[in-house]
C-alpha cells in the first residue's frame, strides 16, 4: 500500500458546525486499512458520558473546546480544558461531563477489530494425527493466541505480528 498523506478535518469548521445542543461524534476517520480510530465528540452543556472502563485500549482525549471534567475510578476530578491532553490507560475506568459551555473533544486509539458474527461451527470427528502448529497465530510480545489465520496486529497488545 503506497498511501499519500492528506488533510482529513478542519478542527475550526468542526467546532463551528456544532449545534449548540448536539451531542456525538462530529467527525469520525473512516478511512480503510486504518490503523487508527479518531473521532471528534461533541457533548451540550452539562452533558455527560457516564462511568465506563475500556479493557483493550489505551485512549488519548485531548480537549478541543469547552470544559468539564474527568472523574477517574480512583474517585479523582481531572479539569477539562482547552489545550489539556489526557491519557487514559486501558482498563481504567472514568466518566466525563461537560460544564456550562459544552465539551468537545478529540479521542485516538489503536483500531479495535470489527465486529463479526460467525455460525458456530462443529468439531470434526478425531481422525488422530498431529495438531497443526499455530505458533505464527501468537503474539510475540504478550503470547496471546489470535484468531486471525493471517494476523497483522494483536488485538491485546497492538504488537506487530512478523511478516510471513
Amino acid at each position: 500500500m503506497n498511501a499519500t498523506p492528506q488533510v482529513m478535518a478542519v478542527l475550526d469548521e468542526l467546532l463551528v458546525s456544532a449545534a449548540p445542543g448536539e451531542r456525538g461524534a462530529l467527525w469520525h476517520l473512516a478511512e480503510q486499512g486504518r490503523e487508527l480510530d479518531a473521532n471528534v465528540v461533541h457533548l451540550p452543556p452539562d452533558a455527560g458520558v457516564g462511568e465506563h472502563q475500556e479493557d483493550v485500549l489505551d485512549v488519548l482525549l485531548v480537549v478541543l473546546a469547552g470544559g468539564g471534567s474527568l472523574r477517574t475510578g480512583a474517585g479523582d476530578t481531572l479539569e477539562l480544558a482547552p489545550t489539556k491532553v489526557i491519557w487514559l490507560p486501558r482498563t481504567s475506568r472514568r466518566a466525563l461531563e461537560a460544564g456550562p459551555e459544552g465539551l468537545t473533544y478529540l479521542t485516538v486509539h489503536r483500531r479495535r477489530p470489527g465486529l463479526t458474527i460467525k455460525q458456530a461451527v462443529r468439531a470434526p470427528a478425531y481422525e488422530g494425527g498431529e495438531a497443526p502448529c499455530m505458533l505464527d497465530l501468537v503474539c510475540p510480545e504478550c503470547g496471546r493466541l489470535s484468531a486471525d489465520r493471517a494476523p497483522r496486529f494483536c488485538s491485546a497488545c497492538g504488537e506487530a505480528f512478523p511478516e510471513r
